[in-house]
């Protein structure tokens, strides 16, 4: 597969990929182009992959991972996030509930992560570990600790009943 054939076919799934990660929507697009554009500069080391796509995530997943660690990173609260550039997508209605955002801002970035990865991606601990560069042990401890939060955070801010 040439490179413009992967992006046109992908370059969307990157978008909410990073939309669900970042909750918001030009963060979102930056962080595909930053995938993408770092995926061409070796795009014959990304076709010899066992699975380009999920070389292409990690590279994702790891600029915004990046981005958080700068201090002139920000998160902007869900109430300003422009509700009309949103990603079109079914999944958004179950995850645009303004408590759960609200409940995964609290979280840390990696943490966050991992949850989108685990339940929006719906990929396995042995996955999202090597996207990660960490044990699918920790991977488990990280979801575990993140979901322990946002059930507090239900409890204590009764929010949206579909939390696993």
């Amino acid at each position: 597969m040439e490179f413009e054939e992967y992006a046109s076919a992908r370059g969307q799934e990157l978008v909410r990929l990073g939309f669900t990660i970042s909750g918001d929507y030009q963060r979102a697009e930056d962080l595909a182009q930053i995938a993408l554009m770092q995926a061409f500069r070796s795009w014959r080391k990304v076709q010899r992959a066992d699975d380009p796509h999920t070389y292409v995530r990690r590279i994702l997943v790891n600029s915004y991972l990046s981005m958080t660690r700068r201090r002139s990173f920000t998160e902007a609260p869900a109430a300003d996030l422009d509700p009309d550039r949103t990603v079109p997508d079914p999944a958004t209605d179950i995850v645009n509930s303004d408590d759960l955002w609200r409940a995964l801002a609290t979280l840390s970035a990696r943490e966050r992560v991992v949850l989108v990865l685990r339940y929006y991606q719906d990929l396995d601990d042995r996955t999202i570990a090597d996207l990660l560069g960490i044990k699918p042990s920790s991977v488990r401890s990280v979801a575990s600790r993140a979901l322990a939060s946002l059930r507090k955070a239900r409890q204590s801010h009764r929010v949206d009943e579909r939390l696993p």
